[in-house]
């Protein structure tokens, strides 16, 4: 996935109020809009290097969007995405382009599909082998050189998507979490230390039959793209 735009480069200076932060261009300060609501531990040091995208949008208060992050992480300095509202595209483009193995045979993802008591699922594949209920998750907590972590704070609304899409499993259906890990890692676990009531849902999703899988990406100038598959290493 190319960018959505010529990108903006500059430094961060400081990150608040979650969706805010401030950034020293060419062009100046500005203020600009981030994505993501999590806690970007190891993400958010002043003086790192950012890029940023413009909106055209005349409703927009904020034209500029923070999409990643230079970050001094261990194993090494790398880039990684931030904006949370890119993971169901690249899922999409990975789906189109067969990198998504579980789907395959699957022929469309329909998008934001109701789904339980007060649940969207992310997409819902369809095909001849039936419908598949697939959940995205974004990933970028590195604490450990080569180990993507999920999640970076207490996250009530990915543990009831554990438990409903256990529920559909459990009802005949079938249901697939997709991690997408916006950085390079090797395998992927659960933050059980920041999160244990997802630790436990994660589980018993997939003791449940929930199918699990993660996908690291390569973010960098030109854009972000899935290219491969990790090993998820949470106990089950």
């Amino acid at each position: 996935m190319l960018w959505p735009s010529a990108l903006t480069e500059g430094r961060l200076l400081r990150r608040y109020k979650r969706f805010l932060a401030d950034i020293e261009t060419a062009e100046g300060l500005e203020t600009v809009h981030c994505p993501n609501p999590g806690a970007m531990m190891g993400l958010d040091a002043p003086g790192s290097r950012v890029l940023l995208s413009r909106s055209d949008s005349k409703t927009r208060k904020l034209p500029l969007t923070w999409e990643a992050v230079e970050a001094d992480l261990p194993g090494g300095p790398q880039w990684v995405g931030i904006n949370t509202m890119r993971p169901n595209a690249l899922v999409a483009e990975a789906f189109r382009g067969g990198l998504i193995a579980p789907l395959a045979g699957y022929e469309s993802l329909r998008p934001e599909v109701r789904y339980a008591q007060a649940s969207r699922v992310d997409f819902l594949a369809s095909g001849p082998a039936g419908p598949c209920h697939v959940e995205v998750k974004n990933c970028h907590l590195l604490r450990r050189a080569g180990l993507a972590e999920f999640p970076d704070c207490k996250a009530a609304r990915s543990a009831r998507h554990m438990r409903d899409l256990a529920e559909v499993v459990e009802g005949g259906g079938r249901a697939l979490v997709v991690i997408v890990v916006q950085m390079k890692a090797e395998a992927f676990d659960v933050a059980r230390d920041i999160d244990p009531i997802f630790d436990r849902a994660f589980r018993d999703a997939r003791a449940a039959g929930v199918e699990t899988r993660a996908y690291r990406c390569d973010v960098g100038l030109d854009g972000v793209a899935i290219v491969a598959e990790i090993p998820i290493v949470t106990p089950v």
